[in-house]
């Protein structure tokens, strides 16, 4: 997510017309996508959990400043529902987002099931492997309760760190590098846990590939990632903007 008009009401620019936005949502969702599940499933033998966590920070922050300016570079359903509950986002827009960020990593997950089509080698990962889950599922063996706690609170600082980089008080040009190195300490504690969620667009692009297992624990990863979000975007201006609280 960038620091523009989307999220930082304070500064005055036109808004882009709402199909720009959500084109560049696909884009953004895609390039984010790709590259994590890209990584995890082609290179991971070789890089290992910070190789995985470095791609999926590494992609926000090339596609927040790519097309951040547009859209706001959400990527993710979890940071449009974050952004709205703390009044930096319409919530008429919501809906649009999300279904943009879902077909970017629908997109994201064909072109790489089709790459993988076309190797026989036994390094290349699986959707299955790489769908996020809990219990069996999980790469540890964590259970429900674990998982679910976990995809709460680090989805909720992920926005916390969002709203305050993207804040009017906020040095302007470094919240894409914020977002980015956060989102990969996030992975790096939760990739262990569940895969690392925070993002139901994600879990959505692997999930349906994934087999049923994968279908059938993918309501945490929608639910747990929203709650997080919606827990940051209702409490960030109490907590932390005196201003709205007056």
């Amino acid at each position: 997510m960038a620091a523009n008009e989307v999220i930082n009401a304070d500064i005055e620019i036109a808004t882009p017309a709402l199909g720009r936005r959500l084109a560049a949502e696909v884009f953004g969702t895609f390039f984010l996508v790709f590259a994590v599940i890209g990584t995890a499933m082609f290179a991971s033998f070789n890089t290992g959990f910070v190789g995985v966590s470095l791609a999926v920070g590494l992609s926000v922050v090339g596609g927040a400043y790519a097309v951040g300016h547009i859209s706001g570079g959400h990527f993710n359903p979890a940071v449009t529902i974050g952004a709205a509950a703390a009044g930096r986002f319409a919530w008429a827009d919501v809906l649009a987002y999300i279904a943009a960020q879902v077909v970017g990593g629908i997109l994201a997950t064909t072109i790489i099931l089709a790459i993988k089509s076309g190797s026989t080698s036994e390094t290349v990962g699986t959707f299955a492997g790489v769908s996020n889950g809990f219990d069996a599922h999980s790469p540890s063996g964590f259970n429900l309760g674990s998982v679910l706690l976990a995809e709460v609170v680090l989805t909720a600082i992920f926005l916390y760190v969002i709203l305050g980089v993207t804040d009017r008080r906020a040095p302007s040009g470094f919240a894409p590098l914020a977002i980015g190195l956060t989102l990969t300490l996030v992975h790096l504690v939760l990739i262990p846990i569940s895969n690392a969620s925070v993002n139901p667009a994600r879990s959505i692009a692997t999930a349906i590939f994934g087999g049923p297992e994968a279908l059938g624990q993918l309501w945490v990863f929608i639910l747990a990632p929203i709650l997080g979000a919606l827990i940051a975007g209702f409490t960030y201006n109490l907590l932390f903007d005196a201003k709205k609280r007056a």
